[in-house]
């Protein structure tokens, strides 16, 4: 059998408690999260931890999705799917999709949930291959990561591009998420964490009316008065000043009769507002090109998504308001869970201590330190000897600690004054 030390199997320890916390912090385990705030109008949950019960709803019925306090109270014996998080959902348990189940902890709910939106997660299925996991027929080890818009799962050699190492990037769009929100591909040669070699094609000389729109590239080309000359020279045109230029240049020099005009325009000039610059438009007006993959984005990047009027129409439309919310991501989320549970986490130790007299605190502590003592000095014995701490090493020590403790206590004198 594989050996490991005891400050192994505490750090792995360590390590599931703290993802535990992170998934199921943000979410209450005993009350149903139906009527919980925060609640957008339609009274889902901003985000949280779903399920999927397949003994209620298999295959072939409705799709639904419980809370966590559901899974425990109202579906504590039955077979389930972890869905991790989703956004703007509210828990269907006991509603019209469950024939013969009525929710235990709020028995009183609208039939159907018409907000909530749903997909093969439900049933336990995952990816473009439309497979469960873990899947006991794929032998591939492959890394599972969640889409940010779907919020479907896809295993990475599905995703057209090869993903890069994990900590390298923040968030995925799948690539039916990258056809639907078009107008990231515009952002994604700025930001994009990676993408594919040959995503970025060879751009042509530039000329005027060049377009390459059947590849995806857009380009927009703007002349400058040098360009305009050179353009003129190879025609054979020799170039003159317009009438209009000669105006310009008249008006521009300094006079006593044009003095009061031209520092009026100038005014005008400065005080006059400028127009809101659209970050996207921007962005489209240079090269870029649309591939049929996914794309992964660092921590920040929508904060960098353009939020004018006309972008936030189109995010409606499209409905993903969500991206330019940096709570709506599931770090956002989990940072919030961890942090509430150590605010709430206390020692039970000192919850003891704190509920006895001054007597009781001082013999609680002398057997506290007597164990800590004694149960070093055991294990030091197997790490000198470089043994392995079984089981019934531990039994073995407790049931000796046990009695030496009850022979103490058995010699103990009392005296009555």
């Amino acid at each position: 059998e594989p050996v490991v030390s005891l400050a192994e199997v505490l750090a792995e320890n360590e390590e599931l408690e703290k993802e535990a916390r992170a998934v199921l912090g943000g979410s209450d385990h005993e009350r149903c999260s139906y009527s919980q705030p925060p609640c957008l109008p339609q009274g889902a949950v901003k985000r949280q931890a779903l399920y999927a019960c397949s003994t209620c709803t298999p295959p072939g019925a409705e799709p639904a999705g419980i809370c966590l306090a559901c899974s425990y109270e109202c579906h504590g014996t039955h077979r389930l799917f972890e869905l991790y998080t989703k956004r703007n959902f509210r828990c269907d348990c006991g509603n019209s999709k469950f024939k013969n189940l009525q929710c235990k902890l709020l028995p009183e709910k609208g039939k159907v949930n018409s907000g909530n939106k749903y997909n093969d997660n439900f049933y336990g299925l995952y990816c473009t291959c439309k497979r469960p996991y873990p899947d006991p027929e794929d032998e591939i080890p492959d890394e599972m990561i969640q889409c940010i818009v779907c919020e479907d799962w896809f295993h990475g050699r599905h995703l057209g591009a090869v993903p890069p190492e994990s900590g390298d990037f923040h968030e995925m769009v799948c690539q039916a998420c990258m056809k639907h929100c078009h107008f990231l591909w515009a952002y994604a040669s700025q930001l994009a964490v990676f993408l594919l070699v040959d995503v970025y094609l060879p751009v042509p000389p530039l000329t005027k009316g060049n377009s390459l729109e059947d590849e995806g590239i857009v380009l927009k080309v703007e002349e400058g008065e040098e360009q305009k000359k050179e353009i003129k020279k190879e025609s054979g045109v020799e170039h003159h000043d317009t009438k209009e230029e000669k105006q310009l240049e008249q008006f521009n020099e300094p006079s006593t009769s044009s003095g009061v005009l031209n520092t009026f325009i100038l005014i005008q000039a400065v005080t006059k507002k400028e127009e809101p610059v659209c970050k996207l438009k921007e962005l489209q007006s240079k090269p870029f090109v649309k591939k049929d993959t996914a794309t992964f984005w660092p921590s920040n990047w929508r904060s960098k998504l353009c939020t004018c009027e006309d972008c936030l129409k189109m995010y409606s439309e499209l409905e993903v308001q969500f991206l330019t919310d940096e709570c709506d991501t599931v770090l956002a989320y989990e940072n919030k869970g961890t942090s509430d549970q150590e605010t709430e986490r206390r020692d039970p130790l000192m919850d003891t201590l704190n509920s006895m007299n001054r007597v009781q605190q001082v013999e609680l502590i002398c057997e506290y330190n007597d164990l800590k003592t004694e149960l070093t000095d055991y294990l030091r014995r197997f790490a000198d000897e470089g043994t392995v701490v079984k089981r019934e090493d531990i039994q073995h020590f407790f049931e000796e600690f046990q009695s030496r403790k009850r022979r103490r206590t058995n010699r103990m004198q009392y005296y009555c004054s």
